[in-house]
């Protein structure tokens, strides 16, 4: 329902009792619905200002700081406060009050939306909980180039450094931002990003076809700085390629984790868990890069690979070769699952969104004996499970749930949760 804004509005006093997902924290107001307040800490006692009711919930800022938690820790970057930024939502936490939040998100929306009773999983810890983020996605505001403020999508502020970042995309950002300029007048996001073998990369997505005619220059620039980088152009609707800064097989639009050594753990961790996949045929759904059927066709596996991204297969097949043991299709996954022969185990990495029905319907039809179900959202990970747990099909266990720290200061985690038939 419509938030509405109402004349007694004004501060009240607030406990804030819990971390919702999303990263506000949770209290309750004196009539008993529960309020959502960002930058709080279970622990919390504040004096809640710019009341906004709703029939069952409300929302509200931090007026006054009156008593703060233990987990309340000075935020690192000055962006967080003083500009709202939206890319981080718990900067204000310590790291054990992090993790803590982000193992509670798993957990209660597989027990509130996917009806499994579990307890909250355990949760890899990252080794870095700074400048980790090897892409950052910059949008272009009216006054400038920067990142969206926390719950106001459309107000973007001048961005300087983003601490969560890798250093290498610091510093160059820091020399792109003297050549912004030179970028085509409609560009709509820079995104910087750094390969696996540390290259640097900028891809300028534009509205409309403008092409960018300046790139040579910039990249010359950003060369005399010490900052060599892939210039890329992506036009609307179009695809991206290279205009300056030396050739490049990287497919810098292709989706890879932003955190490559905890992606990297969270791959290990899938495959051990299979067990022995000597003889065995599996699917790789939403395969990216193709760094899971890699890992499982070294270890005797026939994999059969679905993803959407063409550059993606064709990168895995550059990296890897085109052996028999992996058959990469490129297509969509709910359009090409149901070709492909009944397998032994399937691992699953599907976006945000979750897997299409459609998916569903056809791993309960082909029956496999393992599923590893990688997610990036609870959420629609608990309603997948509940779907595939659907009457009438087969009968899955939940053999272990494991959360990974793969996103530090913010809301977000990644998930592996493990199915055996039964």
């Amino acid at each position: 329902m419509t938030d509405r804004s109402t004349a007694d509005g004004g501060p009240g006093t607030v406990a804030i009792d819990r971390i919702a997902a999303g990263g506000d924290g949770v209290g309750t107001l004196g009539d008993g619905r529960r309020i959502f307040v960002p930058r709080t800490a279970p622990g919390d006692v504040i004096e809640v200002g710019d009341i906004r009711l709703a029939d069952r919930y409300a929302r509200g800022r931090v007026a006054r700081l009156v008593t703060p938690s233990p987990d309340r820790v000075e935020p690192r970057c000055g962006h967080y406060q003083r500009d709202r930024c939206g890319g981080c939502q718990l900067q204000h936490m310590s790291t054990p009050a992090q993790e803590t939040a982000r193992r509670g998100f798993v957990g209660d929306a597989l027990r509130r939306l996917g009806r499994l009773d579990v307890a909250d999983p355990e949760i890899d810890p990252a080794e870095n909980q700074w400048s980790y983020r090897t892409k950052i996605s910059i949008a272009r505001g009216p006054h400038g180039f920067g990142f969206r403020r926390l719950h106001e999508p459309n107000a973007i502020f001048q961005l300087v450094r983003c601490e969560i970042a890798a250093e290498p995309l610091n510093t160059l950002w820091s020399a792109l931002r003297e050549e912004i300029r030179s970028l085509p007048a409609t560009t709509e996001r820079v995104t910087l990003r750094q390969g696996r073998g540390g290259g640097l990369h900028v891809i300028v997505k534009v509205t409309g076809s403008e092409a960018w005619t300046r790139a040579k220059p910039v990249a010359a620039a950003l060369v005399a700085k010490g900052q060599a980088a892939t210039l890329w152009w992506q036009p609307e609707g179009g695809v991206v390629r290279a205009v300056a800064g030396g050739e490049s097989t990287f497919p810098a639009t292709v989706f890879e984790q932003v955190h490559p050594a905890m992606g990297d753990r969270v791959r290990r961790y899938v495959v051990d868990s299979l067990g022995p996949v000597k003889g065995l045929l599996g699917w790789d759904l939403y395969s990216g890069i193709g760094e899971t059927g890699e890992m499982l066709a070294a270890r005797g596996a026939s994999v059969e690979s679905i993803e959407l991204d063409r550059r993606a297969v064709e990168e895995a097949i550059r990296r890897n070769g085109a052996g028999a043991a992996v058959r990469p299709i490129v297509g969509k996954v709910e359009d090409e699952v149901g070709k492909l022969a009944a397998p032994d185990f399937v691992v699953a990495n599907p976006p945000r969104a979750g897997m299409d029905a459609r998916v569903i319907d056809a791993l309960r039809r082909s029956r496999p004996r393992a599923i590893r179900y990688i997610s990036c959202d609870a959420p629609t990970l608990a309603r997948d499970v509940k779907r595939l747990q659907a009457p009438g099909g087969p009968v899955y266990r939940v053999t272990d749930i494991r959360a990974f720290d793969l996103f530090p200061q913010t809301a977000h985690v990644e998930t592996v949760l493990g199915l055996e038939l039964s």
